[in-house]
Formats: C-alpha cells, sequence, structure tokens
C-alpha cells in the first residue's frame, strides 16, 4: 500500500519525518495534516533553520517560549563561531609565513622594519606581518655605461665611453645603507673618471693610456664604494671609446695620420739601421783584423831584420873585411840589377863576351824611367859612379888579396 493511500493505518512522510506522529511533535509540519503533498518552502525553512541551528541562532527564530536549555545551547554556538574563523586565519597565517630563496639570491631579513637576519638558499619561514624578507640575487654580473666630455690636463675636451659591471657582495649594505646603490655608483663613477681624465694628457688618454685609464678609474671608483659602504664589489672597467669632439675631429684625424707616418718612417729608418750595421759592423771588424796582421807582419820582419842585423854584426866583429866587401857586392848587386847598362871589365882579359840586345834595346825603350822612378840621366850618371866604385873596389879587392896572400906566407 502506498505511503499515502486512503484509509491506510500509518501514513509516513517523507518530508516531516514520521506522518502523523511528527504532527504531534511539530504541530502540523506536513501541510496540515491532510496527507498532501509537502510544501517546498515549508521544507527550505526547515533546512535553514537546521543551518542556524548550527551557527547559534536556531533559537532565536523560533517560538519566543524557549526553556533554559536551549539559550545554553545558543551561547555555546555563539562562541564556537570565532574560534573556528581564529583558528582558520592563523592557520593561513602560519602557511604564508613559507618561502623559498633561490640558489643565486640572499634573503635580508627585516623584524618590524630592523635588519635580523640573512638567510641563503633554501626553504625558510619567518612570522608574516612581524618580518619582512627581501631577496637579492648576490650572482647576477650587473653593468652600467656611461658616455661624459671632460677636460683633460693639458686643456682639451675629451670624449670618453666606460662601461663598469659589478656585483652586489653584501646584501645588507646594499638594501639599508644607501637609498638608489647605482644612482651612487653612476655619480661615483663619474667623479672617479674626471679625477682620471683630468690628471692626464689628452695623447694619452686617446692612444696608449687607455688600459692605464680603465685601471687607475677602478682602483678609485672601489674605494669610493668602499668608503659609501654600498655594498658592490666591481667586476671590470672597459673604455669602449675616447675620442676628440666632432667639431675638432677631422683636424684631429689629420694628426693621429701625422703621427702615424712620423712612426712608420722611424721604423723604417730602424729597419735600414739593422741592416746596415752589421755589414759596417763587419767591415770595421774585418779592417781591424787586417790591421793586427799587417802590425805582427811589420814587427814580426822588424824582429828578423834586427836578428839578421845582430847575427851579422857578429860575423863582421870576426872577419869585418869580408863582411863589408860581401855587404858591398850584395848591394851593388841590387842596386845595379834594375838598370839596363852594362859593365865590362876589360882589364881582366876576356876578350868574348854574349850581349843580350833585345833585351837591352826592349828596357831601353819601354820607359824613360825605371822601376826606381830616376831618369835615363840619372841611371848614367849612378852606372858612372857604380863604374868608377866598382874600379876602386876592385883594386882594393887586389889588395887585400895581396895582403892577404902576404900574411898567408907570413
Amino acid at each position: 500500500m502506498a505511503w499515502n493511500e486512503p484509509g491506510g493505518g500509518n501514513q509516513h512522510d517523507p518530508w516531516s519525518g514520521g506522518g502523523r506522529n511528527g504532527d504531534k511533535k511539530g504541530g502540523g509540519g506536513n501541510g496540515g495534516g491532510n496527507g498532501g503533498p509537502p510544501d517546498l518552502d515549508e521544507a527550505l525553512k526547515k533546512f535553514q533553520d537546521k543551518l542556524n541551528g548550527m551557527l547559534g541562532n536556531g533559537r532565536k527564530r523560533r517560538g519566543g517560549s524557549g526553556g533554559g536549555n536551549g539559550g545554553s545551547g545558543g551561547s555555546t554556538n555563539a562562541f564556537a563561531l570565532p574560534g573556528i574563523i581564529g583558528v582558520v586565519l592563523v592557520a593561513i597565517w602560519a602557511a604564508s609565513g613559507f618561502y623559498l630563496v633561490d640558489q643565486s639570491e640572499r634573503g635580508v631579513v627585516l623584524r618590524f622594519g630592523k635588519y635580523n637576519d640573512i638567510v641563503g638558499p633554501g626553504l625558510h619561514w619567518n612570522p608574516p606581518i612581524i618580518d619582512d624578507v627581501r631577496e637579492i640575487n648576490v650572482t647576477k654580473v650587473r653593468s652600467l655605461s656611461q658616455t661624459k666630455s671632460m677636460l683633460t690636463q693639458d686643456e682639451n675636451i675629451v670624449e670618453v665611453q666606460m662601461s663598469v659591471q659589478y656585483q652586489v657582495s653584501n646584501p645588507r649594505d646594499f638594501l639599508l645603507n644607501v637609498r638608489a646603490p647605482e644612482v651612487s655608483l653612476e655619480n661615483a663613477m663619474d667623479s672617479a673618471l674626471r679625477h682620471e681624465v683630468g690628471s692626464a694628457d689628452m695623447n694619452d688618454i686617446l692612444t696608449s693610456g687607455r688600459e692605464l685609464l680603465a685601471s687607475n678609474v677602478k682602483s678609485r671608483l672601489q674605494s669610493y664604494l668602499d668608503n659609501y659602504g654600498v655594498g658592490l664589489t666591481l667586476q671590470t672597467i672597459n673604455v669602449e671609446s675616447t675620442s676628440a669632439p666632432a667639431a675638432v675631429q677631422d683636424s684631429f684625424d689629420d694628426v693621429i695620420k701625422a703621427r702615424e707616418d712620423r712612426q712608420r718612417t722611424i721604423n723604417q729608418a730602424l729597419a735600414y739601421e739593422n741592416s746596415i750595421l752589421p755589414a759596417a759592423q763587419g767591415q770595421a771588424q774585418r779592417i781591424i783584423e787586417e790591421a793586427e796582421g799587417y802590425k805582427e807582419s811589420v814587427v814580426a820582419k822588424s824582429q828578423g831584420e834586427a836578428n839578421r842585423f845582430t847575427s851579422l854584426l857578429t860575423e863582421y866583429q870576426k872577419a869585418p873585411e869580408i863582411i863589408r866587401e860581401r855587404m858591398y857586392l850584395e848591394t851593388m848587386g841590387e842596386v845595379l840589377g834594375k838598370t839596363n847598362k852594362v859593365l865590362v871589365d876589360v882589364e881582366n882579359g876576356n876578350s868574348l863576351m854574349y850581349l843580350p840586345l833585345d833585351k837591352l834595346a826592349g828596357k831601353s825603350n819601354a820607359t824613360s824611367e825605371d822601376a826606381s822612378g830616376m831618369s835615363r840621366s840619372e841611371l848614367d850618371r849612378v852606372s858612372r859612379q857604380a863604374s868608377d866604385a866598382l874600379g876602386r873596389s876592385s883594386q882594393s879587392s887586389n889588395d887585400s888579396s895581396n895582403s892577404i896572400r902576404r900574411e898567408g906566407r907570413q
């Protein structure tokens, strides 16, 4: 039999939860107890009452005749909701305190705005609202570049373009000591660059002094940053370009070209010097060696002649007449051997003599002067003197022979 069949002894209403018995308890909750279908509005109302009962407002919405137990239940439910809300808020607050620091970063912990600690990479927890964590990258290489026109020591204007690479070395100083570290770095870089450029000449800055300029600017700029406590460390400083102002660039290019031509000419001269100098040094050494050889030959010849004279003197002291005659004959042979005259001794009775007339004629027609540079008249005079001397020597030799023979007889 259906639950709503007429005449049924026990009718069950699924919305009222108990048919007639439910009517007695609920006071006609099934729509008047006439066994009809339940009212949808009444079902929604019951569901709302149950929800209000859980939140502590159910007793107030029901009739005003609530008992003492009903009042106690309402008070308990009134304190339960804030507790639940508080627990949820605490859980959310605690969960929001977890954070992760990357490997390339460092976390600066500020507690109520004041520095507290520096945390490394990994998962950390700090109480939210109380602590504030600022994450700073300490491995990233940052860069800054600027182009400035400035005055040199010799009162010339140059344009210098320079770039700098740097890293954060102290996160605390980088975050707390200076309001804008990059702006401070730019101002310090400008100051250091102007100081170094103002202490150098224009020629050095534009040519060979660029590396020295970068080194000096780096050391000076790092000292400035350390004094300011910026927390930055310089890696490299590069002088990208140095040039004269645009108004005088053409003239300056001409000066550079002239300087390059001068240097090229100097290099060519040095190359020529290097090619000529070894040859000149070799020739000088050869002349020195020849002079040394001539010196040694002359010294040796002189020593030989001196030794020969000493030996001849020794022999002369033993037999003066014989050595004197020998020396005379050798000297006359050397002198007369260069002439084209023939001396004939007719006193010896030699009636047959061969004369080489062809050779004598050739010598007489060859030149008017002999090898010694004397003229023919001088040669004739010398020949006559030699003939007279030879006659006297022959007479003296005969006398000496006779005296030798006489001494031998004795």
